[in-house]
C-alpha cells in the first residue's frame, strides 16, 4: 500500500455538518455522563435498596459492559455503515436509561446498567468513527478536541449534576432524563445523517469478539478484585487472571484465521498503531484514572471542602481545554502530531514528580498550578492516539482501529484505578500510630476531618501525604513509559482532503 487515498467527507454542507456535529456531541455527553452522574447519587440509591456490599457494581457493571463491547461496534460501523450502528447504540442506551429509572431493586438496577453500557460503547466509538467520515483529516483535529472537552465536561459537570438532581427531583431522575434526549439525537441522526454503505459483504467474527469480551472483563474484575475479593491476590482473582490469559491466547489464534477479525491482527505490525494504543493506556491512565485521587488528595492533606477542592479542577479543566484546543487548532494546521504527544506526557510527568513532593501544609496556589500544568498536559495530546491511527489504518479498518484506542484509554483508566487503591490502601494499612478522635482512619469524612482538634487534622493529613507520594510516584513512572512511546514516534504529516498522502511517509508506514 504505497498510496493512501483519503475518502472526501461525507456531509459537504458546513453548517449541516455542524449541527449534524452538536448531535453526536449530545449523545456522547449523555453516555459519558452517565458514568459520573451515579457517583453522587449512590449512597441515596443504596439507602433505598440496601446491599452495601453491591454499591461497586452499579458503576462497574456500566464500565465492564462499555468496555467490552467497543471493539465489536466499530467493526460492526466498517461493516454494515456507521448510521444504522450508531442509532442501535443510542436506541438500547435509552431503554436501559428508562429500566435503570423504573428499577425496583438492586439487581434489576445493576442488569439495568450492562444493557445502558451495551449502548453506550457503540455510542462512544461510533461517535469518534462517524467524526472520520464527517471531517476530513487536518478538520478532523480541530473537532476532535471539541469532542474531548465534552468528555472532560461530563467528568466535571457530572457528581455535581447528579447531587443536585437527585436532591431535587430523586435519584431516578438522573436516569430518565436520558430518555427525552435519546429520542431527538435519534431523530436528528436519522434525517441528518446520510447513509455511506460500505462496498463489502460482512462476515463477523463472533467468537473473536467474544473473547475479546472476556479477556477485557477478566483484566477490570482482576485489578478490582482487592474490592470484590478482600485482597488483591486471593484464588478468585488468580484464577480470573489465569482465565483472562487463555482467553487472550485463544483470542489471538482465532484471530489469525477470521476473514473478518474484530481487531486486524495487521494493524501490529505498523509500529505507529502499536505506540499509540500504549500511549492511550498510559494517558487514561493519568488522565481519567486519576482524578477521584486527585479529590481525595486535595481534600484529606489540604483539608479543603469538596465544593472548594471542586473549585481547584475548574484549574485543570482550564488547562485541558487550553491545552486541547491549541493542539486541536496547530495539527491542523501543520497535520503533525507527534511534537503534541512527547509535550503532553512531559507535562504530565513533570506535575506527578511535584505532586510526589507535596506535604501537607503546601500553598495551595501552587498545588493549583500543579493541576493546571496536568490538565494542559492532558489536554495536548487528547486526541492524538485517535487521529494517529485513524491515518494509520487502512480506510476499511478505521471503525476497528478507533474501536482499539478507545478500549485501550478506558483499559489502562481502570486498570490503574485499582492500583492506585492498592497503594493508598497499603500506605494507610501500616499506619501504627493511634490519634486522638480518629478510630478508623479510613472511615473519615472531609466534615469529620474538619470537625477533628487541629493536632489531630495535621497527624491525619501528613499520613495521607506520605502515603499518596508513591501514588505520584507511579503515576509519574507511568507518564515516562508513554513518553518513550512518544518519542519512537514516526513523524508522520496528516494529508488534506481529496490528497494522497506523501509517498515517502505511506511507505515507510506500509513498510512496516
Amino acid at each position: 500500500m504505497d498510496m493512501q487515498f483519503v475518502p472526501a467527507p461525507l456531509v459537504t454542507d458546513p453548517r449541516r455538518r455542524l449541527i449534524l456535529f452538536f448531535f453526536l456531541m449530545t449523545a456522547m455527553f449523555m453516555a459519558t455522563l452517565d458514568n459520573q452522574i451515579v457517583s453522587t447519587a449512590l449512597p441515596t440509591i443504596v439507602g433505598e435498596f440496601g446491599h452495601l456490599e453491591r454499591f461497586g457494581w452499579i458503576g462497574s457493571a456500566y464500565l465492564l459492559s462499555l468496555s467490552a463491547v467497543m471493539p465489536l461496534y466499530g467493526k460492526l460501523g466498517d461493516l454494515f455503515g456507521r448510521k444504522y450502528v450508531m442509532m442501535t447504540a443510542i436506541t438500547i442506551f435509552t431503554v436501559g436509561s428508562a429500566v435503570c429509572g423504573l428499577a425496583v431493586s438492586m439487581d434489576t438496577l445493576i442488569a439495568a446498567r450492562v444493557l445502558q453500557g451495551l449502548g453506550g460503547g457503540g455510542i462512544m466509538v461510533s461517535i469518534f468513527a462517524v467524526n472520520a467520515d464527517l471531517f476530513e483529516p487536518r478538520e478532523r483535529a480541530r473537532y476532535q478536541s471539541y469532542s474531548s472537552l465534552v468528555l472532560m465536561a461530563s467528568g466535571a459537570i457530572g457528581p455535581v449534576l447528579g447531587g443536585t438532581m437527585s436532591d431535587l427531583f430523586g435519584w431516578r431522575s438522573i436516569f430518565l432524563v436520558n430518555v427525552p434526549i435519546g429520542f431527538i439525537v435519534l431523530a436528528g441522526l436519522a434525517f441528518m445523517l446520510p447513509y455511506r454503505k460500505p462496498h463489502r459483504r460482512p462476515k463477523i467474527d463472533y467468537a473473536g469478539a467474544l473473547l475479546l469480551a472476556m479477556t477485557t472483563t477478566s483484566i477490570v474484575l482482576a485489578t478490582d478484585s482487592s474490592e470484590l475479593f478482600g485482597a488483591l491476590i486471593s484464588p478468585q482473582s488468580v484464577g480470573i487472571v489465569a482465565f483472562g490469559v487463555i482467553c487472550a491466547v485463544i483470542w489471538v489464534f482465532t484471530e489469525r484465521r477470521a476473514p473478518e477479525p474484530i481487531v486486524p491482527l495487521q494493524l501490529f505490525r505498523n509500529s505507529t498503531f502499536s505506540l499509540l494504543l500504549v500511549i492511550s493506556i498510559m494517558g487514561g491512565a493519568i488522565a481519567i484514572g486519576m482524578v477521584n485521587y486527585l479529590a481525595l488528595f486535595l481534600q484529606t492533606t489540604t483539608g479543603l471542602s469538596p465544593s472548594a477542592a471542586g473549585l481547584l479542577f475548574i484549574l485543570l479543566t482550564g488547562g485541558l481545554v487550553c491545552g486541547s484546543l491549541t493542539a486541536g487548532r496547530i495539527i491542523s494546521r501543520t497535520g503533525r502530531y507527534k511534537p503534541f504527544a512527547i509535550a503532553s506526557l512531559t507535562c504530565s510527568a513533570t506535575a506527578f514528580a511535584l505532586l510526589s513532593q507535596v506535604h501537607a501544609g503546601t500553598p495551595i496556589a501552587f498545588i493549583g498550578a500543579i493541576m493546571m500544568l496536568h490538565g494542559i498536559g492532558i489536554g495536548l495530546a487528547q486526541q492524538v492516539p485517535i487521529i494517529g491511527v485513524q491515518n494509520a489504518a487502512p480506510a476499511r479498518d478505521v471503525g476497528a482501529a478507533t474501536g482499539s484506542v478507545t478500549l485501550s484509554r478506558m483499559g489502562g483508566a481502570s486498570i490503574a484505578i485499582s492500583i492506585y487503591g492498592a497503594i493508598i490502601a497499603s500506605g494507610l494499612g501500616t499506619v501504627g500510630i493511634s490519634i486522638p478522635g480518629v478510630t478508623d482512619i479510613e472511615q473519615l469524612t472531609p466534615k469529620m476531618m474538619a470537625a477533628l482538634p487541629e493536632p489531630s487534622r495535621q497527624a491525619v493529613a501528613d499520613i495521607y501525604a506520605a502515603a499518596f507520594s508513591p501514588l505520584f510516584m507511579t503515576s509519574c513512572a507511568i507518564a515516562l513509559i508513554g513518553l518513550v512511546a512518544a518519542i519512537m514516534l514516526k513523524p508522520v504529516q496528516l494529508p488534506r482532503a481529496g490528497e494522497t498522502e506523501k509517498p515517502q511517509a505511506a511507505t515507510a508506514e506500509a513498510a512496516e
